[in-house]
């Protein structure tokens, strides 16, 4: 597949015995970003996922949701790290392999019971995904689906995404850690 081959792989980062997949290089091909924008866009625009927003998750998950929001005439929320929202916003605390991290949404993203499509660049342990949906059904909302550049199978993320049930969708995937 063309998309997984304009992935670079960086072992041992950001710890040995880490394959870092990093899209850099695929997002700074003219045609490798077109063809991430143009599958998510035509699975959106001819499937049946119904959705009023895209929230991209910060930061590759802004590159990616910014794009799709025009490509699809949708409106775009950024989920952010603390302190870089200038509004009003609830927080979200989540596990990291080593410790714990926070997220933010400003409380007036969107209205209770808006159906929202998170997205993401990859999708590893789950926990960033996780704690963005919770910050989603904290406001009212309901998470239509989950879409990632790159599932890694193996770290178990989308398995973990799924016993929750929340419907994923990754164009691709690769083996290994």
């Amino acid at each position: 597949m063309p998309i997984k081959s304009k992935i670079r792989t960086i072992p041992d980062h950001p710890k040995k015995g880490i394959m870092f997949r990093d899209i850099t290089t695929l997002i700074k091909d003219p045609v490798g970003f077109r063809l991430v924008i143009d599958n998510f866009t035509q699975r959106y625009i001819t499937e049946e996922v119904d959705f009023d927003i895209v929230i991209g998750i910060e930061a590759r998950g802004f590159i990616i949701g910014g794009a799709l929001s025009y490509t699809l005439g949708k409106g775009f929320v950024p989920i952010r790290k603390p302190g870089k929202l200038p509004g009003e916003v609830i927080t979200e605390e989540y596990q990291l392999e080593y410790g714990t991290d926070k997220m933010e949404i400003h409380i007036d993203a969107f209205e209770k019971g808006t159906r929202v499509l998170l997205v993401d660049d990859l999708l590893a342990t789950g926990g960033t995904a996780i704690a963005a949906a919770a910050l989603v059904e904290k406001l009212g909302g309901i998470v239509a689906e989950m879409a990632f550049i790159v599932d890694l199978p193996d770290v178990g993320g989308a398995a973990k995404l799924k016993e929750k049930g929340y419907k994923i969708y990754c164009l691709t995937e690769f083996e290994g850690d």
